[in-house]
């Protein structure tokens, strides 16, 4: 039987042994074995440092970004090779897509935000410039760099595609190197998952590797520099967190960890109303998608006591219905669990669960197969449980399989105790229409939870449900759930960057960020900026236009012509008895609009378009007979990849006589990269 390959230090590798068997989880029959013997892990992590990082470095947030959206496009032409040996974990093609297309989407989703929302820089500029002295010769500003080291990635056997490419996703983006290392069970699919990566020569050698078997001594190697972040057990979590060279050199680590979740029904929620039907549904499709074997399924459901019974008789109804069997047979919703040692674990999970409470729904001794060995196969019958009493088992077992546990509750501040005693989740869901149920349950269960979702009638159609992650939102939970952080949008491209606080004047500030700040050089010179292109125009170009007197013709003009008759600007005797005022001033448009027509370049060239304003602040009133004027200066400078043209930054201040502020803002315009 063909050993799976490790792909290490630039070359695929194959051990020198026998392995251990993989089983496929429907047949039962042996598909391949595994084993890391004979990988040098000091040299892999060596060459993710000296090859993958100085290769990522070299590019631009968005150039990695740009690289993710063709290696997303790259395996979407390839899925089906993912999707035949889906099948062999166990998952049917509802199971699969969630694995598969959700993985290849959080590719696509940090393309994107990298593109929309980091610079075309190798440095990230973290908030605004901190002043330090009186003067203004001495400032502050934060930056974030890539980490020097490895990701080391450890994953969970539930998502042997979407594992991997959440936690590669953000490093990448960050410019720091992964290795992967799946989990045994799924491995396989990891496998070719990373076959086509390494084979599309999309990506720098070096920024992905892959450990399948043991990871040996692998984390006896990892330096300050590296991180590590793991999905599974809260026991090997434990033992990964309080590794010696992870303690010794303060490594970064990220746990996603046991969960019990939960799911909670709004005392409106009653029989006949959508929001009934929608907890059952959620509560259904949960035991059921990738056979409950997913991090985020609900164990926990919460419903009134008075509602307990309709809930049970409902969702026994529904589950009823789920055929059971290989995934490949059209007419099967639950697959297998990922392999027999699985399924043996969730029964001695169930038993500790059946302590508690009684079996409402399903058999976990035995279960009715399609096209398949119920036996031979992994299968288990979807089990929902009754707990009425106050037993601790359902708020500290979590069988992950099929599994969830029903429970009563009396009031609101008795469902926040109950999601409470979970210690720490991933994910829950409030179903309601009650807004006051509701906002009173959120903002009780939020310290526990790292998602939440309030799924109602109006939101049911979109929703993307109670167990699913999405690359914009965080992915992790406190206490139980691992404590850590995953995804989250840029937040979890920040994980992998390190943040330092830089001291020094504007001028120098502005030469470390390519980002100028108040205080820093600015050059003027016969040319206006608006005539200079992209490849023309550097950070500091400026033009001070002006001054332009603010009559009260201007005012009275304005006001008519807008229809802004705010009494600041039409009614002297309120204005005058306006404390922030004392007397008729300027509207903040059209102070924004006469610098405008101050700074503006009317003439056709570079300048494609203005497309916005941020950060606008109004500092102080302008009266009739105030002078402006304005300094207009190139901020920040934004090439886009793939595009004839870029973004930039404009400072914009306007001031009146004596040199006082009276607005700063940012201009955003489009500019040709050339003439």
């Amino acid at each position: 039987m063909a050993l799976l390959r490790s792909y290490v230090a630039g070359r695929w590798h194959t051990a020198d042994t026998d392995g251990a068997p993989l089983h496929d989880a429907v047949t039962g029959e042996e598909i391949a074995r595994i084993s890391s013997a004979g990988i040098d892990m000091a040299a892999a992590l060596d060459h993710g440092r000296r090859t993958g990082g100085p290769a990522l470095r070299e590019l631009t947030f968005h150039q990695r970004a740009a690289l993710l959206k063709v290696l997303a496009s790259h395996l979407l032409e390839h899925k089906d090779e993912l999707y035949a040996l889906s099948l062999r974990t166990g998952a049917t093609q509802r199971d699969s897509m969630i694995d598969v297309d959700g993985g290849i989407g959080v590719l696509f989703a940090y393309s994107g935000k990298g593109r929309r929302e980091l610079p075309n820089a190798k440095v990230y500029v973290d908030g605004p410039v901190e002043p330090l002295g009186k003067g203004g010769t001495f400032v502050g500003q934060h930056i974030a760099t890539p980490l020097r080291g490895v990701a080391v990635q450890i994953n969970a056997f539930n998502f042997p595609v979407w594992g991997p490419l959440e936690k590669f996703a953000p490093a990448f983006v960050a410019g720091v190197p992964s290795l992967i290392k799946p989990a045994s069970q799924t491995a396989y699919l990891t496998e070719k998952l990373v076959e086509l990566i390494v084979a599309s020569g999309i990506i720098p050698e070096g920024s992905i590797q892959l450990v399948c078997g043991s990871a040996g001594d692998l984390l006896d190697h990892v330096t300050p520099q590296d991180l590590v972040s793991f999905t599974g057990s809260a026991s090997t979590a434990l033992k990964l967190r309080t590794h010696d060279a992870v303690v010794r050199n303060s490594v970064r680590f990220n746990a996603e960890a046991d969960s019990l979740n939960c799911s909670i029904l709004g005392p409106d929620a009653v029989p006949g109303t959508t929001e009934f039907d929608l907890f059952v549904k959620q509560l259904v499709a949960e035991m059921t998608a990738k056979a409950g074997q997913k991090c985020t399924a609900i164990r926990r459901a919460f419903v009134p006591a008075a509602l307990i019974d309709d809930v049970a008789a409902a969702t026994a109804e529904k589950l009823a219905k789920v055929t059971i069997g290989n995934p490949a047979h059209a007419d099967v919703r639950m697959g297998a669990l990922a392999s027999q040692e699985q399924r043996e674990e969730v029964r001695r999970s169930l038993k500790a669960l059946l302590d508690a409470g009684s079996v409402v729904f399903g058999d976990p001794s035995t279960v009715d197969v399609i096209d398949a060995d119920a036996e031979r196969g992994a299968f288990l019958s979807p089990v929902l449980v009754r707990a009425d009493g106050d037993r601790a088992e359902p708020h500290e077992v979590e069988a992950f399989g099929p599994v969830s546990t029903l429970m009563p509750y009396t009031d609101t501040e008795h469902v926040i105790d109950l999601a409470a005693r979970g210690l720490g989740s991933l994910a829950g869901s409030i179903v309601t229409a009650d807004q006051d149920f509701a906002r009173d349950v959120v903002h009780g269960v939020s310290p526990w939870h790292g998602r939440l979702l309030v799924l109602d009638a109006e939101d049911a159609k979109e929703s993307t449900g109670h167990g699913s992650p999405l690359p914009n939102l965080i992915h992790g939970g406190p206490g139980r759930a691992g404590g850590g952080e995953e995804m989250g949008g840029i937040r979890g491209v920040l994980h992998h960057l390190q943040r330092t606080a830089v001291q020094g004047s504007p001028r120098m500030v502005a030469e470390i960020t390519g980002q100028w700040v108040a205080g820093a050089p600015k050059r003027t010179d016969d040319e206006h900026p608006f005539r200079k292109s992209l490849a023309e125009l550097r950070i500091g170009d400026s033009v001070v236009a002006g001054p332009r007197t603010v009559t009260q013709a201007d005012i009275d003009h304005f006001s008519e012509f807008t229809g802004d008759t705010f009494y600041a600007h039409t009614d002297p005797v309120a204005a005058a008895a306006n404390e922030f005022f004392g007397g008729i001033v300027a509207h903040g448009y059209l102070i924004v609009s006469f610098a405008a027509g101050l700074f503006v370049s009317p003439e056709p060239g570079p300048v494609l378009a203005n497309y916005g304003l941020e950060n606008l602040r109004f500092l102080t009133p302008v009266f009739p007979g105030d002078e402006l004027t304005v300094t207009l200066t190139a901020k920040q400078i934004t090439p886009r990849e793939n595009a004839e043209y870029g973004e930039v930054r404009w400072d914009a201040d306007v001031t009146k006589q004596g040199g006082e502020s009276v607005a700063k803002y940012d201009v955003l315009t489009l500019v040709a990269k050339t003439r």
